[in-house]
Parts: structure tokens; C-alpha cells; sequence
């Protein structure tokens, strides 16, 4: 089995009449008007399938949705020791590529702000530079010969955001001159 190999897994459970039994306390719709956000609740448990040796740590996902009659539950049996919040609930290769997500948009926002931010902004840092940089709304306007963004004030004054788009344009190699 994976333990013997030394791997790390989380993997999805199909749910069964056990497991439901063991989270049943979080089974009962909360008291009051439902929120706009999922109320989420997480059981963690040992349990052991027919087919196992041995028990296992099992989590339970919970979660309330405003205008839905049941919940949504999702199970998941892993060898690691996060919090249950921590631990998501899909399979193994996709929360592979999900790091590998993560740490190539962690590397390619270190690279811009170490190499594109002028002065005056060097210090943001990343969750920063993805408030104001990336996640903001912008209208493009093409016209013949120009393109336009028309971004929020708020978000980034017109010229440090002009900097920015000059010191990424200067990072991209010139092509060379065509022969004569």
C-alpha cells in the first residue's frame, strides 16, 4: 500500500451508511436564516474498510449552502496530519496539479515583483500585488493603431501602472536586426 512507499495521499471516499452515521451530528440543518456563505463543518475519524489492515484517518466536509435542503458531504481518507479545513476534498492527482498550479503562480508573481516593481512599490507584497495588479477590472479598447485600458483609479495610479508595462516590456529579448 501507499504507506509502505512513504507516499503522502488524500483521496476521495464515496460515502457509505458507516460514515454517514459518524458525522451524523453534523447532519442537522443549522437553527436560524441561512447566511449568504456555506456554513462548513469538518469531523475527523478513524475508520477501517473491509478491504483495509488497518484503520485510517478519515475527514468529513460538511457544508450548509444558502437555499439548498441537504448539505453537500464529501470524505476523505489521508495519512497527512493538516487540519481538516486544510485538506481538500478531490483526488490525488488533482490536488497534484493543483500545487504545481500554485507554486508556478508563486514563482512567476515572485519573478514579476522582484524584477518589474519600481521602488516606490517593491515592498508589496504578493497578495498585495495580486489585489491590485491582478484582480481588477479593466475595459480594452482597441483602435487602429493603439490599445487602451481603462483600469480604477483605485486600483493603481495610471502612471506606476504605465511603469510596470515598461519594465515587463523590458525584460523581453529584441529580436536581432534583420540582415541588410
Amino acid at each position: 500500500m501507499l504507506e509502505h512507499e512513504g507516499i503522502r495521499y488524500t483521496i476521495r471516499l464515496p460515502a457509505n451508511q458507516v460514515l454517514q452515521r459518524r458525522i451524523e451530528h453534523l447532519l442537522t440543518r443549522p437553527v436560524g436564516r441561512p447566511p449568504k456563505k456555506p456554513i462548513v463543518s469538518y469531523a475527523s475519524f478513524r475508520y477501517q474498510a473491509k478491504g483495509w489492515v488497518r484503520a485510517r484517518r478519515v475527514v468529513a466536509k460538511v457544508e450548509w449552502h444558502q437555499g439548498e435542503l441537504y448539505p453537500r458531504v464529501g470524505f476523505m481518507v489521508t495519512n497527512l496530519s493538516r487540519p481538516n479545513a486544510r485538506l481538500s476534498c478531490c483526488a490525488f492527482r488533482a490536488n497534484a496539479v493543483r500545487l504545481q498550479l500554485f507554486a508556478l503562480a508563486y514563482n512567476l508573481a515572485n519573478f514579476l515583483r522582484t524584477l518589474a516593481l519600481p521602488d516606490e512599490v517593491a515592498q508589496w507584497s504578493l497578495t498585495t500585488l495580486r489585489e491590485k495588479l491582478v484582480k481588477i477590472g479593466a475595459r480594452i479598447v482597441r483602435h487602429g493603431r493603439y490599445v487602451v485600458f481603462q483600469l480604477a483609479e483605485v486600483a493603481v495610479p495610471r502612471t506606476l501602472f504605465a511603469e510596470i508595462l515598461r519594465r515587463i516590456e523590458r525584460l523581453r529579448p529584441r529580436p536581432p536586426p534583420l540582415p541588410a
